[in-house]
């Protein structure tokens, strides 16, 4: 009984993520999202950047533990438990950094005029909860459809359109003109 045991956890070990080309298109397929994710969490692209290399290296250390089938959510999961780690450390909210502006032949006052717009945009989206924030950019930015948030996020369908609701709604009311 012992040895067709062992046998039939051979067998299984080849569906995991060890092998090079199964890991690398882990990699390739949900890297990006997952960096997205997160750095729409943080508003600091070396902070996501640095999550989403530990998460990756994270699910190499224990390839043999995980199926496949189950990476995306295993990457998802460690590299938002690795977000709330470094948050609960630092104590610290979004910070957006600003942008440096290419010479434009725009006229000063467009030019002011879009500084102003972008700032108000920043300040509204920084006002936002963290939830409504993420769901709002990772749908409006990266495309993301509800169900997908969803998933990400481990909540309803429903929870999703509710923080975008709430998120469209403040930021009409913080923003003249969406």
């Amino acid at each position: 009984m012992k040895k067709i045991k062992k046998e039939g956890l051979k067998a299984t070990n080849e569906e995991h993520v060890c092998k090079d080309e199964v890991y690398a298109s882990i990699f390739s397929n949900y890297s990006k999202t997952v960096f997205n994710y997160i750095y729409y969490k943080f508003g600091n692209e070396e902070k996501a950047y640095d999550v989403v290399q530990e998460a990756f290296i994270k699910l190499w250390e224990n390839c043999s533990k995980v199926s496949p089938e189950k990476a995306k959510s295993y990457v998802y999961t460690i590299a938002n438990n690795l977000y709330l780690n470094v948050i609960k450390a630092e104590k610290v909210r979004l910070k957006y950094a600003p942008e440096s502006n290419p010479v434009v032949n725009e006229s000063p006052d467009f030019l002011m005029e879009e500084q102003e717009y972008k700032d108000k945009l920043e300040r509204a989206l920084q006002a936002l909860p963290e939830n409504q924030r993420t769901t709002f950019l990772l749908n409006r930015i990266d495309g993301k459809k509800y169900a997908e948030i969803a998933d990400m996020e481990g909540v309803s369908v429903k929870a999703i359109e509710k923080r975008m609701h709430l998120a469209l709604k403040s930021l009409r009311e913080q923003i003249e003109g969406i």
